[in-house]
């Protein structure tokens, strides 16, 4: 099935996931994390649950879960694109059509930031969830200390728009979430990596 006809369905974990066109640089420097988070909390934090992100230069990564109870007001009679059941990757487009609107502006250029469409894969397992949220935070080096992931939001203590005690309960508890992170040779069965080089 083509991404763009595989529809987000309410109440499922996904992994949004995207890198910058030609695998250019999306993400110069620290106001451009920041603003990209900013935007997150205007176009995902009303309509999904987050359960794990990480911003890398040239890519980021999500783990969403689709809320269920959307006030689906504003419309959506049409067909296609703008069809109800197109809201979440409706809203996830806008929110990566937001940011390259505002990096283009920033940086005088024109055209696409990132790919598109952006990638996404259903999450169907409890196994694989746990992974997945593992894998993501890793990607930096010095994960332990990267100001862009859902790492140290979800060991501190700070408020976070994250869903930090469901995810420490995946873990069972804080505690081994972090010797869960500890484990480099973790050995995942990800099929997203083969195709998503970065």
């Amino acid at each position: 099935m083509k991404i763009r006809e595989s529809h987000l369905e309410p109440d499922r974990f996904y992994h949004i996931f995207n890198r910058g066109v030609n695998s250019k640089l999306a993400f110069l420097n620290d106001e451009n994390f920041n603003f990209f988070l900013r935007k997150a909390k205007i176009y995902i934090v009303p309509y999904f649950e987050i359960y794990a992100y990480c911003l890398m230069p040239n890519h980021f990564h999500f783990i969403l879960k689709t809320k269920s109870e959307i006030d689906y007001s504003s419309g959506f009679k049409e067909k296609g694109l703008h069809s109800e059941e197109c809201f979440y990757s409706k809203m996830l487009s806008k929110f990566i059509s937001s940011y390259t609107q505002s990096f283009n502006k920033v940086y005088q250029r024109t055209g696409p930031v990132f790919e598109s469409p952006f990638k996404r894969i259903l999450v169907n397992s409890e196994e694989y969830l746990r992974n997945l949220i593992v894998y993501i935070h890793q990607n930096p080096y010095n994960f332990q200390e990267y100001r862009f992931s859902s790492y140290l939001a979800i060991i501190s203590d700070s408020e976070t728009s994250i869903q930090r005690k469901k995810i420490l309960e995946l873990f069972d508890n804080r505690m081994n979430f972090i010797e869960c992170h500890q484990n480099k040779d973790l050995n995942l069965n990800i099929n997203f990596v083969k195709d998503f080089e970065l």
